[in-house]
């Protein structure tokens, strides 16, 4: 019996023996394990239970990229709206001669070349409308149409300060052929026009014949000022060089949404665009009661005036404390500023309550107004060696 329990406590002696052997060396190849770890020789990361990264979430489509550029396809567009187009020739007289412009006198034709849009006849006449400055001092015009058949053609009407005009051709100078060849174009609202929108030009660019240029609308509104003219334009980043003015800028429908403008889109001359990127076109609706009136032979009321001239008065010029303000130099007769008594050396210093510190602050009221409409203006006046103020309503002719 005694045997027997000496033989199991050995056991468990060996037992508890094999357990701190164990023991002891896990803890030896844990040491050396560390040991490596710490010289280089072993990467501990590497053993550790590999544990799921975070990751950004891309969205997969499942549209196939092409290669090549995406164009769009305009001429079921342009194939409706061309017949609607017409290139202009213009000639007018210049004085010209063997060592400069006037001498001896002498004058020759000087041509210039444009763009017009069919926009509505009457029982005698097909009314095309363009640019003023494509048909100004033209001593003769002429249209030429789709089918490459040209006509004389005379001013209807024209309005200088928005830049519009109206020339006719005598339905009865157009033979069959022509007559069934164009169409009257459909305009549409630039008012419904947003930036970004798509849009196309036509016109008669440098006066090589119709050509067509597309786009995006780049901006809405832009001011634009010409020969001290400030207009509100639409900017687009179609072509638009010299030719191009009078013609059709239209939305994606094919409806005339604004004329374009190479005038604007340059130094000042139809003749040569130089800015690139960047055209410009007057907006149809802005325009529209205009062109009524002008295909009508009524008087064009949009461009009043109050029939002063003179310039500015600015804190920068000003040498002898005259107060800031349009200083008057001349009065036309008969003018709406002559009959309200305004006087050679008045300053006016407000319109309409607003303070006139540019030449923009006093035309920017003028012209949104028509003629027979009034204006409120502030002048000051001389009175013994002192500028005194009185308030004044000047009748615009």
């Amino acid at each position: 019996m005694s045997e027997k329990i000496n033989e199991t406590e050995k056991k468990q002696k060996r037992t508890v023996i094999y357990i701190f052997i164990s023991i002891f060396a896990v803890l030896i190849i844990v040491a050396f394990a560390i040991a490596l770890n710490n010289i280089g020789l072993l990467k501990l990361d590497d053993l550790k239970i590999s544990k799921k990264k975070a990751e950004l979430n891309y969205t997969q489509t499942t549209n196939k990229v092409k290669e090549g550029i995406y164009i769009t396809d305009v001429s079921d567009v342009v194939e409706e709206v061309m017949p609607s187009i017409v290139s202009i020739t213009s000639k007018t007289l210049v004085k010209s001669g063997m060592f400069g412009p006037s001498f001896f006198n002498q004058e020759q034709y000087s041509e210039g070349a444009g763009s017009g849009i069919i926009v509505s006849k009457n029982d005698t006449e097909l009314l095309i409308l363009t640019n003023n400055h494509v048909i100004e001092e033209a001593k003769e015009l002429s249209v030429q149409f789709v089918n490459e058949k040209s006509v004389d053609a005379t001013v209807k009407g024209t309005s200088e300060r928005k830049d519009v005009a109206v020339i006719s051709v005598k339905l009865s100078d157009l033979d069959s052929a022509t007559i069934e060849s164009i169409k009257i174009a459909t305009l549409g609202d630039s008012n419904n026009l947003k930036v970004g929108n798509g849009i196309i030009a036509i016109g008669n660019a440098l006066g090589y014949g119709q050509s067509v240029t597309t786009g995006v609308v780049s901006a809405l509104n832009r001011e634009v000022t010409i020969d001290n003219i400030t207009t509100k334009m639409i900017q687009i980043d179609a072509a638009i060089n010299g030719g191009n003015s009078g013609g059709a800028l239209l939305n994606s429908s094919g409806e005339v949404v604004g004329i374009n403008s190479a005038k604007y889109s340059s130094s000042g001359m139809s003749s040569s665009a130089s800015i690139e990127g960047m055209g410009f076109a007057i907006p149809i609706t802005d325009v529209r009661e205009l062109i009524t009136s002008l295909m009508n032979g009524e008087e064009d009321k949009s461009d009043a005036t109050m029939g002063v001239e003179g310039y500015m008065i600015t804190e920068e010029n000003n040498n002898y404390n005259m107060p800031t303000g349009f200083y008057i130099s001349k009065i036309v007769k008969d003018s709406g500023a002559d009959k309200a008594g305004l006087e050679i050396g008045n300053i006016i210093t407000e319109i309409e309550g607003k303070k006139v510190k540019s030449f923009n602050d006093l035309t920017d009221i003028i012209y949104n107004k028509k003629k027979g409409e009034t204006v409120k203006i502030k002048v000051s006046y001389t009175n013994k060696r002192e500028y005194k103020e009185k308030e004044i309503e000047v009748t615009l002719s």
